[in-house]
């Protein structure tokens, strides 16, 4: 990892050519490279037009304006305190959150070699559980560079964050046979040494979990309909105003026709939501 501060640098032939899953680094002011620096680095070119030139260009002042990334990255000199306190220190909104590549403080730590435990539970405690559920310009989640740059230590940190974004919203939630359903595909995950077998478990189990997450939304939606129904508490049924109780405000509310439309939009064609109710 070149240090933030070092002095501009010059990439050779071939220097990374071949690193398919090379998604983050960063590189000095002035820096250049030779034109087949970066051959068949898969998400860099698809990241980056005009070849080893553009790359560079892209990776020289990688995360400015990004402190937090830039801390995630630098992540061997980094103290679980001072990342607290930059969190802490700066307006962190959901914007600053997204990096130009798409990446939030979470990819940048995953997509390292080795993750620092520490500094991933201070981004748990920092920043809401959702943020696990985004994906970088590349289509990945964060999780997804643990999985593919498997080892022990990089198993215990999905277990942590799959615990975070995953088990402790259903329970949450108060489902329980569906937390120990989850919980066994994520355990089959895990428990594979099998890279393509594991990438299958893993498709399987962020498939599941769309389903718990469309349940929650719709359910929320619902909801929220109920109460509007409620604040005013009336029908009207061309001749006259009536009184409704509560459970005939929610059979009125209208969620039998917003739901089904708003689906839609969330990319669940042909899903059912109603059902669930």
């Amino acid at each position: 990892m070149v240090s933030q501060n070092s002095k501009p640098i010059e990439i050779g032939v071939k220097s990374f050519a071949g690193c398919s899953a090379l998604a983050n680094l960063v590189l000095p002011q002035a820096s250049s490279a030779v034109e087949d620096s970066f051959e068949k680095c898969t998400l860099l070119e698809r990241r980056f037009a005009n070849g080893a030139h553009g790359i560079v260009a892209g990776l020289v002042g990688r995360f400015d304006g990004f402190p937090v990334h830039m801390l995630c990255y630098f992540q061997t000199s980094t103290t679980d305190e001072e990342l607290r306190l930059c969190i802490e220190n700066h307006e962190v909104v959901e914007e600053s959150l997204v990096d130009t590549f798409g990446m939030t403080p979470h990819h940048v730590l995953f997509s390292a070699a080795e993750t620092c435990r520490e500094l991933l539970q201070v981004l748990f405690d920092k920043f809401p559980h959702y943020v696990l559920g985004w994906k970088d310009v590349n289509g990945k989640l964060a999780m997804e560079y643990l999985v593919s740059n498997w080892n022990p230590r990089n198993k215990t940190l999905l277990q942590m964050a799959l615990q975070c974004w995953m088990l402790s919203r259903l329970e949450s939630w108060g489902a329980t046979s569906s937390m120990v359903a989850m919980q066994s595909k994520v355990q089959a995950t895990l428990a594979e040494d099998d890279k393509e077998r594991r990438s299958t478990l893993w498709a399987e189990a962020k498939t599941e979990f769309a389903k718990y997450e469309i349940v929650e939304a719709t359910s929320i939606l619902e909801m929220a309909l109920w109460k509007e129904k409620l604040k005013s508490g009336w029908s009207n049924n061309g001749a006259k105003r009536q009184p409704l109780d509560r459970g005939e405000c929610r059979c009125v509310c209208g969620s039998d026709v917003v739901i089904p439309n708003v689906v839609q939009f969330l990319g669940i064609v042909g899903s059912n939501p109603t059902r669930h109710y």
